[in-house]
């Protein structure tokens, strides 16, 4: 029994893991369960109830969660006013023959299979979006367009996502992502975490991966799908974390924008992480833990850089 996740699934892991150690969670049950807690967590401004909002203030959210037995998928993007967008995503997945449904689509499927609606938009979150618009120029307040791109800027706003991948004893593998993706984007903007592939992809055969970071990289090189191949052909866990982030710095962006992380989870319970950032961590836990832990992602600094992780 393993999960495995962004650092700020610590709480989730600890949530759910009993019960999948006990085998009354199946890994599908655990990543779903274990986003709910992240998504009802206020204090994290990057996934659910809280989120930062998109630039007319309105909160939306991403996610996505596959089966790696059957290879089934459901996400949801640019969905508003829903508590959990995960448990919508496999609603996605379970009960409709799609697996991508989108803003108004995606809230009026939400509705029909009975998902807890909710207001996500919080005073902190609203009181960062207020202080963002009052910081902008006459100049860039001249336009919908002027604003979004000034909004948009810092490519720090860009990122912050949980993701879970877990493994059972009978190697059935799972995984989730959520997020309420780049603070003040353009309204519909989807990142990686609902894209199948790019953000999330989980096959048992094999292993498992999910991104947190830039999601404007990942959709650009297919990366969660792209690591699992890596796994396929042999590589280990680390080996496949870091082809996948050198993958990412050979991108042609502004430096400033080169921020991805991914872990890694394959079907022997191997697991690791890597990151284009140095310092960063990920969480894991297995059956030998009493709770949680945080181990260093491996940092990969793109070829000449001078930067030593």
């Amino acid at each position: 029994m393993l999960m495995v996740a962004s650092a700020n699934g610590r709480a989730g892991i600890d949530a759910v893991f009993p019960r999948l150690l006990e085998g009354a969670l199946t890994p599908l049950d655990a990543v779903e369960e274990a986003a709910w807690v992240t998504e009802d967590d206020p204090a994290d401004h990057s996934v659910g109830t809280g989120g930062l909002p998109n630039i007319f203030g309105a909160v939306e959210l991403d996610a996505s969660i596959m089966d790696g037995t059957t290879l089934k998928a459901g996400a949801v993007a640019a969905l508003r006013g829903f508590r959990h967008p995960i448990s919508v995503a496999r609603a996605v997945m379970e009960r409709s023959p799609h697996v991508l449904l989108v803003g108004e689509g995606a809230a009026a499927f939400a509705r029909a299979v009975g998902a807890e609606a909710a207001v996500l938009e919080t005073a902190e979150a609203l009181a960062s979006w207020r202080t963002a618009i009052a910081s902008l120029h006459a100049e860039e307040l001249a336009s919908t367009l002027a604003m979004a791109r000034a909004l948009t800027r810092d490519p720090e706003r860009a990122v912050g996502t949980v993701n879970y991948l877990a493994l059972d004893d009978r190697g059935r593998m799972a995984s989730a992502v959520s997020t309420s993706g780049w603070a003040f984007k353009w309204p519909g903007r989807a990142g990686d975490s609902p894209v199948i592939g790019a953000g999330n992809y989980c096959d048992a055969r094999v292993g498992a991966a999910a991104c947190t970071g830039f999601g404007e990289l990942s959709l650009r090189t297919q990366l969660a799908s792209r690591c699992v191949g890596f796994l396929e052909a042999g590589a280990t866990c680390e080996e496949a974390a870091v082809r996948a982030i050198e993958l990412v710095n050979r991108l042609q962006v502004d430096p400033a924008e080169r921020i991805m992380h991914i872990v890694v989870l394959d079907r022997d319970g191997n697991h690791a992480a890597a990151s284009t950032r140095a310092g960063t961590t990920y969480a894991w836990r297995d059956g030998s833990q009493p709770h949680c832990q945080l181990s260093p992602r491996t940092h990969v600094p793109p070829e000449g850089s001078s930067v030593v992780g």
